[in-house]
């Protein structure tokens, strides 16, 4: 009997996740939080990389610019947000992910 309402639990809180992520169909994006100190920003940009391709950051590449840490951290962490299956806890970086409903892609830098 635990085994099962164990099993159920772990299915509803899978379906709130995605409630959360999907609100009405709508995709969602992962981005630094605005008030994200440069070290926080720098640690997810070194985590995210470490685990998704981050050769987008590149110099040259169309999400190189603006070369600075917020731009770089929120593709980042979009990258692993999208990898990882858009769950809310993909995204929160230590409470410094902020998850969007608005596409943050801009120019020809498109965000997964």
């Amino acid at each position: 009997m635990a085994k099962a309402t164990l099993t159920l639990l772990l299915l509803l809180l899978s379906f709130a996740s995605e409630i959360l992520v999907m609100v009405n169909g709508q995709k969602t994006w992962c981005v630094a939080k605005p008030s994200t100190d440069q070290a926080t920003l720098l640690a997810n940009l070194n985590f995210a990389c470490s685990h998704v391709d981050c050769r987008i950051l590149q110099g040259g590449c169309p999400c190189s610019s603006p070369d600075n840490l917020m731009n770089h951290a929120s593709i980042a962490m979009n990258l692993y947000y999208q990898a990882k299956g858009r769950n809310q806890w993909n995204c929160d970086f230590r409470c410094s992910g902020l998850i969007v409903m608005t596409n943050p892609s801009y120019g020809d830098c498109i965000y997964a």
